[in-house]
């Protein structure tokens, strides 16, 4: 009997492994998306179909429960100020966090380390843990019952970790860039903006999608800061959906799905960047 060689031995492990990790990927892909795919056909299904049928196909043309969520509550409000909220906190991030770590990833100092350290630190303390402080501070600021008592509070949170992913990026940009744009006499904010910028744009992506699922779907801050119903969002607007004693269930999955999509679109239109900034440097 021929005995097999180490070599073909050796050569089909990669492709079992390889198999097996497709295995994983593809039960994690089920297991991640179920709910999701409950959530949408539950939004289309009344509350007693919904326990009755839980698993069976609803008829998409019953938008009965979207009608009511988007003409009987004050859903849109939510979502406006969602879409405020989070947008703007973004926009601050990105471009507070990118001149931030532009300024610590290009500039020589001897303070750039306990800058960057000083960021960091921002990644080890939650800032739920001085919600109390916070409070008060913006109380004495005015912005109490606000959307900017909420864009200064994610703003806050979310520049460490923006700071983070763009130094360590923009320091592995190559300096003869930026010596051939002030050899052609650009100025130190041109060189930012029209050279390192586009260039910056993967970890831009990762940047902005990591800050905007937390922000987008948070409870804790929005509860504690907004009092009047105009200013609430949707995490915490959906849980009028909830009642003492009875839930119409097929509404609160209608609220959820339309609660999901804005962010969802937002990953799906920022792949591609997202995809490149987590892979970057991963080939040579």
């Amino acid at each position: 009997m021929a005995k097999s060689s180490p070599a073909s031995s050796s050569s089909r492990q990669p492709v079992s492994f390889a198999f097996l990790a497709q295995v994983i990927l593809i039960a994690n892909s089920f297991v991640m998306l179920y709910p999701v795919v409950v959530m949408v056909l539950s939004a289309f299904k009344t509350t007693g179909e919904i326990f009755e049928h839980p698993f069976a196909l609803p008829d998409f043309t019953q938008v009965h429960n979207f009608a009511k969520v988007l003409g009987e509550t004050s859903m849109p409000t939510y979502f406006v100020n969602s879409i405020i909220v989070t947008g703007i906190s973004i926009l601050l991030i990105l471009v507070l966090g990118t001149m931030a770590g532009y300024a610590v990833a290009r500039y020589e100092s001897r303070t750039n380390t306990f800058i960057l350290l000083f960021f960091l630190a921002g990644l080890m303390l939650p800032l739920k843990l001085a919600v109390i402080p916070l409070f008060i501070l913006l109380r004495d600021l005015n912005l109490l019952d606000s959307r900017w008592s909420l864009i200064v509070t994610y703003t806050a949170i979310g520049l460490p970790s923006a700071v983070f992913i763009m130094a360590g990026f923009l320091r592995s940009l190559p300096a003869e860039l930026e010596d051939a744009a002030r050899i052609d006499g650009a100025s130190e904010p041109r060189i930012m903006w029209s050279v390192m910028l586009p260039l910056a744009r993967p970890p831009m992506a990762i940047a902005a999608i990591q800050n905007a699922v937390p922000i987008w779907n948070d409870f804790f801050f929005p509860l504690v800061f907004i009092q009047t119903d105009s200013y609430k969002t949707l995490p915490q607007g959906l849980t009028t959906f909830m009642g003492e004693y009875t839930t119409d269930w097929g509404m609160l999955f209608a609220g959820l799905t339309i609660a999901a999509a804005p962010i969802t679109l937002l990953y799906i239109a920022l792949s591609r960047q997202f995809i490149q900034g987590m892979t970057a440097g991963a080939v040579k």
